[in-house]
């Protein structure tokens, strides 16, 4: 059995004449529609009824606390991690983090425990159950370390030598001790 459009929407329609004083165009109609809501049922509980039952259904509060890992992250990886590893989402409890390189993505993998253990520490309840890195493009507000704060370089194999082996006085040693250090580079070239 068919039921006709009044009978399935508890909206009325009423049909309103056009404001006296406008001009009606050619093209628009001479009639304007007015929605009345029934008085017993207002827009506003309508509205409120959607929205607590839409809340309800994705919580709010979880989701909260899954975005609280993005302001946190730089000060607990440290800036040299973060300048290489930034997280991008966060879903079912799995936090997927960008890395610059497959080697930072490797020593990432041996640290995820830590870091798992760290995020959630600090936001209070367990939110981050796993991390899956990828490598892509890290784009991130930490400077570069500037040139003058960096580790020095090694010197090479052929200075130390020689600042090694210029206290031995036997020359038999030397000599042998030179041969021992110039392998030892070969070796570490290849």
């Amino acid at each position: 059995m068919k039921m006709g459009l009044r009978a399935q929407f508890p909206i009325q329609f009423r049909v309103l004449p056009p404001p006296r004083n406008e001009k009606i165009l050619a093209a628009e109609s001479p009639f304007c529609y007015n929605l009345v809501m029934p008085k017993s049922d207002t827009i506003v509980e309508r509205l409120g009824e959607v929205l607590q039952k839409s809340l309800k259904r994705i919580d709010p509060s979880g989701r909260l606390a899954e975005y609280g890992v993005w302001p946190i992250w730089n000060d607990l990886v440290g800036d040299i991690i973060a300048r290489n590893a930034q997280p991008e989402k966060i879903r079912n409890g799995t936090l997927f983090v960008k890395v610059s390189s497959h080697v930072w993505m490797q020593q990432l993998q041996y640290m995820k425990d830590t870091i798992t253990d760290k995020v959630n520490e600090k936001l209070g309840r367990e939110v981050v159950k796993n991390i899956f890195f990828y490598v892509g493009e890290v784009t991130t507000t930490i400077p570069e370390i500037s040139p003058k704060d960096k580790v020095p370089v090694a010197k090479p194999a052929a200075e130390l030598c020689e600042d090694v082996l210029q206290p031995v006085k036997d020359a038999e040693i030397r000599r042998a001790l030179n041969r021992l250090f110039a392998a030892h580079a070969r070796r570490r070239k290849a």
